[in-house]
């Protein structure tokens, strides 16, 4: 039977010959690799590649930045009650988010060069995207229709809108909601996710209709004459009026009155208060003139007895 002998434990100076044998390797090692040529030529050329990276994506921001400050002086100047501080803070906002954007997109790219595996770090921030997507739906639509609605300029405060059932003035516009106060005196905060249409009142001029009927019996021709003098001066007496009142003429036939039609336009959403100042003025100066506004009358008759005087 054979016995091997026991192996010898390496001494004190075995250990220190061998790490100084590993670092003259790798000092030899770092040396070459410092000398070769083609070290320095892929050096150069991740260098380069870099350095394009980086100009291209400032290229691409300086032009998208450009590209956000004409957006936004063309909607200044293309409505002149749109708020400046808005319009500033939404091309700060798209700003940082493009910044952000290509600053990210460049860091992957610089990475690539260093032969990085961004495979597990996209697919972190797409576990990461969905989950935030997934917690935060209604949050995330709501701030994105209130971005796209500040954008895109479809309402601003003090306009008179009607979204859904609600109709009013708006107070506030946030990225998350929007504040209606209806002439009533209600207060509505909607969700900016659940507007999909909205009607605004307050970007064109309006237009006031009165119709007003007069007996078969006058004289139509004369009746739209009082009427057109009663309004020549209404523009100069009502600054919501913009253009001269427009006797259209008869408008209907009905069983016992005729009626005719006035149109003026004015500014928005002021057609109920000109509405009735029309009809005011229109109903004294037929009076005046004698001319005769239909009204339903009660008419009473007194039986005689036979034999009464």
């Amino acid at each position: 039977m054979l016995w091997a002998e026991p192996a010898t434990p390496p001494t004190v100076e075995d250990n220190i010959e061998n790490t100084l044998s590993l670092f003259e390797k790798w000092q030899h090692g770092i040396i070459d690799w410092l000398t070769d040529s083609g070290t320095w030529e892929m050096i150069l050329v991740k260098a380069i590649k870099i350095a394009l990276i980086v100009l291209i994506t400032r290229i691409v921001i300086r032009v998208v930045y450009r590209m956000i400050n004409h957006t936004v002086i063309k909607r200044e100047k293309n409505r002149m009650g749109m708020n400046p501080r808005r319009l500033l803070t939404v091309g700060k906002l798209l700003k940082n988010v493009t910044s952000l954007v290509m600053n990210f997109i460049m860091i992957l790219l610089i990475l690539s060069e260093f032969n990085v595996n961004l495979a597990p770090l996209l697919a972190g921030a797409g576990v990461v995207g969905l989950a935030v997507g997934f917690g935060a739906q209604s949050l995330v639509k709501d701030v994105m229709t209130g971005f796209f609605i500040i954008f895109e300029d479809q309402f601003a405060v003090g306009d008179v809108i009607k979204v859904g059932q609600f109709q009013g003035t708006v107070e506030m516009i946030g990225l998350r909601s929007t504040r209606i106060h209806s002439w009533t005196g209600e207060v509505h905060i909607i969700p900016n996710g659940i507007i999909t249409e909205v009607t605004n009142f307050s970007l064109n001029n309006s237009i006031a209709v009165v119709d007003i009927s007069i007996a078969y019996e006058e004289n139509v021709e004369e009746a739209i004459d009082v009427m057109s003098k009663a309004l020549e001066t209404l523009p100069e007496r009502n600054e919501n009026v913009v253009t001269l009142p427009q006797v259209l003429g008869v408008q209907m036939l009905a069983a016992s009155e005729v009626t005719i039609r006035v149109i003026a336009e004015c500014r928005p959403y002021t057609q109920a208060g000109v509405s009735r100042q029309m009809n005011a003025e229109m109903k004294k100066a037929l009076e005046d003139h004698g001319i005769e506004i239909p009204y339903p009358r009660l008419v009473t008759y007194q039986r005689v007895e036979q034999g009464e005087s």
